[in-house]
Order: C-alpha cells, then structure tokens, then sequence
C-alpha cells in the first residue's frame, strides 16, 4: 500500500513553546521545587510522562482551580489552553511561583472577550464542554459568558441586547461555522470573531483536501486532544474517507488493512500536540507494513525539545503583537 504524508501536520508553535518552557523551568535552579504543570501542558500523554522524567509534575483533574489546591508550594506551570483569572489569583494567595505557557492564540481570545465585556455585550462562546479552554474562557465572567458546544444548545439560549460571538481555537471549521450561522439567524445583533487558530485551520483544511481519494486516515494523536478528534471527524465528513485516530504505533489495528493492495493508499496526519517522533515511528512502519503491531520505542529524550534551551519572552511578545494587531484592527462580521 502507499503511504500519503498531509502537510502541514503536527506540533503547533504553542506546543513548542509550552514544553521548551517546561525545559527551561526544570532546568532553572532558581525556581522553587517541587515544579508542578496544572493540568496536561498538551493533551497528549506521552509528553506529560516525558516531563515527568525531567521532574515536571502533571497534576490534572476536573478544573483547574480544584486541583490548585492540591498545590501548597513550589512552582506551577500553567498550561497551552490558557487559565481563568480566579486561578491566577488563587495562585497568588497561596504564595506559588507561576510560569505562564498559555498559548498565545488562547490569550488574544481572553483579550478579545474581556474588552467586549467592558463594551457592555454578553458572549456567546463556541467550544467543547469541559475542555480547559473554555473553562479560562469563562472564568472570566460565568454569568455574561455562555457557552455552546451543539446546535441543541442553542435552543435553550435566550438573550438580549448586545451580543458578541467567537470560539475555542481549536474546534472544527465546519462545526464552528455551522453553529455561527445558527446564531446569526436567531440573533441577528450578534457580532461574530471567528478564533479557529491558524495552525488548526491550516491542518483541518491540508487533511480536508489532500486525504480526499485515499482508502484511510490514520490521525496520530492523544484522545484528549480536541484538535486531533476533529482531524479524523473531518477526514469522514470532509473528505469522505474512514478514519481512526492513535496515540502511537501500538494502536495500529491490522485488520484495518484487510483488502487492501499496492494500489490502496493510507494518508497519515496528526494533531498540534503530537510529538514528532511519534508520528515518525508510524510513517516508518506503515511503509513497511507486515501485519505484526509493535510497541512503540520512542523515549522521552526523543519528545523533550532537544539543544539549549531558548528564551522565548521576545518572540511570544511579537506573537502577541501580531495577534492583537489582527485582533483589534481587523473587522467583525455582523
């Protein structure tokens, strides 16, 4: 069978990011210890058990201002999806060092809907119920922030005055605009920011065209990753094509091949927080594939950000910048 690569697939700059700032917090010995990531720095697990090997302690849970306080001490890392100002300030009280690894993109977002609130509107936000994203999202007012993750949602919702809509970065395209559409019909005052992130858009649309005429999908990635779901849900709805979504190489089913031959073709993606090696180790063994499913050999020093580590104040700054730039002097559709 042949093998399809989509590009672009993969790591994100925000997941980079995240995890060389957990390298450098390990490394830093002017940090107080223990050091503690609150909640998965990614969704994926086979970088939560690589920072554990370099002393970076995941403490996950069902919100994260619940499971801050199974921290007294030491230093907290927040993590990708961005955090509620009520921990922020939890966090202070209880006296812990805070290193911020919350995505960029994730953080124009909470700008964005704060200065609307400020502006008097209510917030329709679009993303998935119970993801961490939304939660900072809606920390940030719980009354005049609401959420929707399905078109029933919707129906429940009912609001005056002025409105403002946007989303959760890394939802799906098509499921984001299917709901927005929705909401401008039934209210035609809202002011619409759509916030799929550039990664994610640039990933859902690469699988969107390029896994079309393929046999199957493979989508690398943890379960817990949004992302990564809506990559195989796209591969089905947009595509056309069947798909099955893996955390590694052991996961591979080989009946999933049954029928195929030299003509079949297997395109391969993966989400933002998928480590590279992961995905390697896939491709490697499916153009070799000889119906045996091997475990997966990739070790921790293959995930963790290799070299020095980097000092990223600067260029998170100019990404910030970017963002507000695109943010704040771009047009909203009504």
């Amino acid at each position: 069978m042949k093998i399809k690569h989509i590009t672009p697939m993969g790591y994100c700059y925000g997941v980079v990011d995240a995890m060389v700032i957990a390298k450098n917090v390990s490394k830093s010995p002017d940090l107080p210890r223990p050091i503690y990531i609150l909640g998965m720095i990614v969704h994926n697990h086979h970088v939560t058990e690589s920072l554990e090997k370099i002393g970076v302690k995941t403490i996950d849970g069902e919100n994260r201002l619940t499971i801050l306080e199974q921290i007294d001490h030491g230093t907290v890392i927040f993590t990708a999806h961005g955090i509620s100002d009520a921990v922020r300030k939890r966090a202070d009280e209880k006296g812990l060092t805070v290193v911020d690894a919350s995505c960029p993109d994730v953080l124009i977002t909470h700008e964005i809907v704060k200065k609307r609130l400020a502006d008097g509107y209510q917030i329709i936000y679009i993303g998935k119920k119970g993801h961490p994203e939304p939660e900072g999202v809606l920390g940030i007012d719980p009354e005049k922030i609401h959420l929707l993750s399905t078109l029933k949602d919707l129906e429940n919702l009912e609001l005056t005055g002025k409105l403002f809509m946007t989303n959760q970065t890394t939802m799906s395209i098509w499921d984001v605009g299917d709901i927005m559409q929705a909401v401008h019909v039934k209210f035609p005052q809202v002011v619409e920011h759509s916030d799929i992130c550039q990664a994610t858009n640039e990933r859902q649309l690469a699988v969107a065209e390029q896994a079309v005429g393929c046999d199957l999908t493979i989508v690398v990635g943890d379960p817990r990753s949004n992302n990564t779901n809506r990559l195989a849900e796209v591969s089905e709805k947009q595509a056309g094509v069947p798909a099955h979504r893996i955390a590694d190489v052991s996961e591979i089913k080989a009946d999933w091949f049954d029928g195929f031959d030299d003509t079949s073709t297997v395109a391969v993606t993966a989400g933002a927080s998928t480590p590279t090696a992961i995905v390697r180790e896939v491709m490697t063994y499916l153009k070799q594939f000889d119906g045996y499913i091997p475990s997966s050999k990739v070790t921790f020093e293959d995930i963790i950000p290799r070299g020095a580590v980097r000092d990223l104040t600067k260029k998170r700054e100019n990404r910030l910048a970017e963002l507000r730039k695109q943010a704040f002097e771009g047009s909203s559709r009504t």
